[in-house]
């Protein structure tokens, strides 16, 4: 059997990672198994679909690499379809139309509520109910599934494993409303039957859905797929993950200097395992994935961790690929490469130091503009025991080799000809140079800042210009 498994996002606002593994984990399976994976815009909310949504939908999966073989299919384009499985539904009494008011179905909730029972719809307008009926004037119908009185719905599901509902805890689902519009339910089953979806793996918060679905799918004489509900992702705090929850959009996580390979990593590994795996590629995640890994307990969103992946990925690309991926970073932060060092060595230089690659665009901007230090930071660095060793390393870096090897062992020279101990040259020479404490070793950083730069600075910071 040929693998097909689909990703519907509703395009009512950004996706954040809780959203974007419902697509991840269909794709890799797809993937794995040299199947098809389809993209499909569930669009019907008209109110609060914006197109803006819909193209971040697909600018996030682009990012991370999640390219579909079909699609996207857009609901809104299909509502000729859904009449017509409708029609066929009413003709072959699946389906009936309901004049229940709004006003009477609240009556009917309070009624079985003050008995203790559980709020259901009692199918007062089945054909077998209504017959004699004649419909109430100015009320519009919704459109209702037929769902069977008796038996049981049951699934192996990939993750949750076994589960049973008896058809007499479901009610009558609303499958199109007054106006006609197919609801969610009945336009996610005639789509999966069309396109053929052998494995729909989704979030655990459409379990419910899960047996409507089946019945309404058996109802169109198809077979239902392979259903995997994924376990839930909660914030660090244990709510649910969500916008109200603080959830991030993915693309914030691109302009935030997150590279794709990372945040596919740490998706991955929300609700699935390979062995002790922690760190690895999306060609490894590829080749590893099947559904058996996947755990029914819920996965916490851990930022930290998320960041610590980042960096590890960060240090895996070749100095090349670093630089490249980190010079619109350095653009957005207004920074002109042009007049400095290759961004290709300054990256090399930064990788082990930064865990982002916005940190490490800020962390570059010594290297491409003169840094304004503290003068407190300047205070404090700099004393009568330096001063003197400062000014002659001044003098003597307009004549040396201009290479990391010799600014180290000249700097380590004149500190012990003074008596003094590297660091205590190593740190006034990082203020006056870069206008920060915290540096990568001071002769490389020298090395790339270049020799008149970094007299320039020496000569401002020291007053000696």
């Amino acid at each position: 059997m040929s693998v097909r498994t689909r990703f519907a996002p509703s395009p009512t606002g950004f996706l954040h990672l809780g959203n974007i593994r419902s697509a991840l984990f269909p794709w890799a399976y797809a993937r794995h198994r040299r199947g098809t994976f389809i993209l499909r815009i569930e669009d019907t909310d008209a109110e609060r679909s914006t197109p803006e949504a819909t193209q971040a939908i697909v600018d996030a999966m682009h990012w991370l690499g999640l390219d579909y073989d079909e699609g996207p299919y857009y609901q809104m384009q299909r509502m000729d379809r859904y009449r017509a499985v409708l029609d066929d539904l009413l003709a072959r009494g699946l389906a009936y139309r309901c004049y229940t008011t709004p006003e009477e179905l609240d009556e009917l909730r309070a009624e079985q509520m003050a008995r203790g029972e559980k709020p259901r719809y009692d199918g007062r307008w089945r054909p077998e109910n209504a017959q004699g009926k004649t419909p109430p004037e100015g009320v519009t119908p919704v459109y209702r599934f037929r769902n069977p009185d008796d038996g049981v719905v049951a699934w192996d599901d990939a993750v949750k494993g076994r589960i049973e509902i008896a058809n007499r805890e479901l009610d009558d689902l609303v499958i199109a409303r007054a106006d006609g519009t197919p609801t969610y339910n009945f336009c996610v089953v005639v789509d999966d039957v069309d396109m053929r979806i052998t494995h729909v793996i989704r979030g655990d918060d459409h379990v419910n859905n899960t047996p409507r679905q089946i019945n309404i799918m058996r109802a169109l004489a198809a077979t239902p797929p392979v259903y995997a509900h994924l376990p839930t992702v909660l914030t660090p705090t244990g709510e649910r993950l969500s916008k109200r929850h603080g959830a991030r959009g993915v693309l914030q996580y691109r302009d935030e200097g997150y590279v794709p390979e990372a945040v596919v990593n740490y998706l991955a590994r929300l609700g699935w395992a390979h062995g002790d795996a922690e760190v690895f590629d999306v060609d490894e995640f590829v080749a590893w994935f099947d559904l058996a890994g996947l755990t029914p307990s819920p996965a916490r969103f851990d930022p930290e961790k998320l960041k610590w992946l980042n960096h590890e990925h960060l240090k895996r690309l070749d100095d090349g690929e670093l630089g490249r991926r980190l010079q619109p970073f350095l653009a957005r932060a207004g920074l002109d490469v042009a007049g400095g060092p290759g961004v290709e060595r300054v990256a090399a230089l930064l990788r082990d130091r930064a865990a982002t690659l916005a940190e490490m665009a800020d962390a570059a901007r010594y290297f491409y503009e003169a840094p304004a230090p503290d003068p407190a930071m300047l205070a404090e660095q700099i004393n009568d025991a330096n001063r003197p060793v400062l000014g002659e390393l001044h003098n003597e870096f307009a004549t040396i080799d201009w290479a990391r090897a010799t600014l180290g062992s000249t700097i380590k020279a004149a500190a012990a000809r003074h008596k003094l101990k590297p660091p205590q040259l190593m740190m006034p020479l990082r203020a006056l140079v870069a206008g920060t404490l915290k540096t990568p070793a001071i002769d490389a950083v020298l090395e790339l800042v270049g020799r008149e730069a970094t007299r320039a600075r020496m000569a401002r910071g020291l007053d000696f210009e």
